[in-house]
């Protein structure tokens, strides 16, 4: 059960850190500190429904690093 634990520990470490890393950021660099106040006044539309998925992807993958990383460490103290 504790390999399991920790494999899957490491499946949802990669994924966390993928989603995290595809998702795009408050202010796009230079760009988005320029224009970021025109961006809130009227609206930015662009690729919202894509984040709306990455940022619930992020949501559910957080939830299942700290569950896991509870029944690693609850379980690593059941071995010894």
């Amino acid at each position: 059960m504790y390999t399991l634990a920790v494999t899957l520990l490491v499946i949802v470490s990669i994924a966390l850190i993928v989603v995290v890393l595809l998702q795009s950021g408050k202010s796009a660099g230079l760009s988005g500190a320029i224009s970021g106040g025109a961006e809130q006044l009227f609206g930015k539309q662009k690729a919202r429904g894509i984040d709306l998925i990455l940022h619930r992807v992020t949501i559910v993958l957080s939830v299942l690093f700290f569950v896991l990383t509870i029944a690693v460490t609850f379980f690593s103290d059941k071995l010894s």
